[in-house]
């Protein structure tokens, strides 16, 4: 049923786009009241408005803390107004029925971001504000709530539409956005007050951005998250459920790296990366590694993307580009395919937490943010690595971690040269990296073996080095870790222990 919008209330933080719904407002006769700044706001317009305080008999108090909580307000919100007790309660408490609620709520999780001063964040958690969207949410049978700024658009337009009247359909909407605001607001909340300590696990996420399907066509998915925050997309097609998890497969990968580097991943793992002095040169050495499997993949670069890479590039079919930038002409080169995604990666941080669902329930951890350094390494053998193998050892240490277990990665020159991924035992992730590398013509004499967990066996080292392999990465951990190293020493070769395992599922 239409229902005339005859009153609002206005209490918001922010004015930004205000002026337009009042004056609105306004024009159809809606009778106004506000609170505070919203008021003086309002009259700055030259538009009549009645304060709270008008209303309440009683001031703002406590520094502001308390303004609205008060039944001639929650009342004219909550009022039923086909309820006959409840419209003699109005009228012996000359409780003003309230159709239109606008709340625009003190910028908590801003207020987080930059803020450690408990005193000045504790002042931020709104009370009144939340209070009034939640009364007017559950009363949406004859109120509607405006909850967030970024509403009064449509509001708006609503408001000219149907010359200030709504229907039951659009107030059951508006309210369900508020009761999602209202609940991402107190999870804010709670979470600051927890400390991340996960006493209880609560996750709130707006900004749901439709798939075009899921893992497979038949899958309806959703992205929650602020995408645009992490990245420009300048040309091509819509991201996709697969898209979005190859992208932060690769996020992942890259900011393991400092050194110039080019990646290319497929199915979320790592077909060929390689670091050099100028772009070009890391894209031909990272394309050299899996130049099959590099046709429809994602690449990815820490550097400017520049004209001659561009070029080089252009060759093949992949569908998404990432890198902090480009160059004029090297953009106008990646963009002759008009479905290629072309992202430019923004500055941001990775979040410190995973989640999966799991049969009823979900598993945290802490993101694998581990990189290791010289200074980790324990040499367990008499061989001693050179300064270029231990290069070489934490180049692959880097992608191993990235690669899904039971994964083992051969570089050379700081250059993936293959790896075995996903593999149900290690001795089967090696000799599919070996079969990979010598299909694409490389020597594996010289070449560096990392894997994601510990050699239960030496059988793994034996069939390396019978390869070339002369330099071996590994957590260590293994009851039989002496057989190992037993077997290193007889063969000369060189092997650190980084005591970290990096499993990834």
């Amino acid at each position: 049923m239409q229902k005339k919008i005859k009153s609002a209330l206005i209490s918001v933080y922010h004015k930004d786009g205000l002026d337009v719904i009042v004056k609105c407002l306004h024009d159809y006769n809606v009778k106004i009241y506000s609170t505070g700044g919203t008021y003086s706001f309002i009259e700055s317009l030259g538009i009549p408005a009645t304060q709270i305080e008008d209303i309440t008999g009683y001031p703002s108090i406590l520094d502001g803390r308390v303004k609205t909580l008060h039944p001639k307000v929650f009342g004219g919100i909550l009022s039923i107004r086909e309820n006959e007790k409840h419209i003699e309660e109005s009228i012996k408490y000359d409780i003003p029925e309230i159709d239109l609620v606008i709340v625009d709520l003190y910028p908590f999780e801003k207020t987080i971001e930059t803020e450690t001063d408990e005193s000045i964040i504790i002042e931020k958690i709104d009370i009144g504000g939340i209070s009034l969207i939640r009364a007017a949410a559950k009363n949406f049978k004859d109120v509607l709530v405006v909850s967030h700024r970024g509403q009064y658009h449509d509001l708006h337009s609503l408001l000219e539409e149907n010359k200030c009247h709504t229907d039951i359909g659009t107030r059951k909407k508006f309210a369900l956005q508020s009761f999602g605001v209202s609940s991402a607001y107190d999870t804010a909340i709670f979470n600051w007050f927890d400390n991340n300590n996960l006493s209880e696990f609560k996750v709130s996420h707006s900004n749901a951005r439709s798939l075009r399907y899921g893992e497979n066509p038949h899958q309806k998915a959703f992205f929650f998250g602020d995408f645009e925050k992490m990245f420009d997309q300048l040309h091509g097609k819509e991201i996709s459920y697969n898209n979005i998890l190859d992208i932060d497969a690769a996020i992942n990968l890259i900011s393991e790296f400092d050194e110039t580097t080019v990646a290319i991943l497929k199915h979320n793992n790592a077909c060929g990366i390689a670091s050099r002095n100028t772009l070009s040169e890391a894209w031909t050495a990272a394309l050299a590694a899996d130049p099959v499997s590099a046709f429809g993949g994602i690449i990815i670069s820490n550097r400017i993307v520049d004209n001659k890479t561009a070029e080089e590039i252009n060759k093949i079919f992949f569908e998404i580009i990432i890198a902090p930038d480009y160059t004029e002409d090297a953009l106008e080169i990646l963009k002759q395919k008009k479905n290629r995604i072309i992202l430019v990666q923004k500055q941001f941080d990775l979040q410190k937490s995973t989640y999966r669902t799991v049969l009823n329930g979900t598993l945290i951890q802490d993101r694998d943010s581990n990189i290791e350094t010289p200074s980790d390494l324990e040499t367990v053998t008499n061989q001693k690595p050179s300064p270029e193998q231990i290069k070489d050892l934490l180049f692959a240490n880097k992608i191993v971690k990235n690669t899904k277990s039971n994964a083992i990665v051969l570089v050379k020159n700081s250059q993936l040269l293959a790896s075995g991924t996903g593999q149900t035992s290690r001795v089967d992730a090696l000799k599919q990296a070996i079969e990979k590398a010598k299909n694409f013509k490389f020597d594996l004499n010289g070449a560096v073996m990392a894997s994601d967990a510990f050699f239960p066996f030496a059988d793994s080292i034996e069939i390396a080095y019978k390869q070339g392999i002369n330099s071996v990465i590994q957590p260590g951990g293994s009851i039989r870790d002496q057989e190992t190293i037993d077997y290193c020493n007889e063969n000369n070769i060189a092997m650190v222990f980084t005591g970290i395992r990096h499993f990834k599922h």
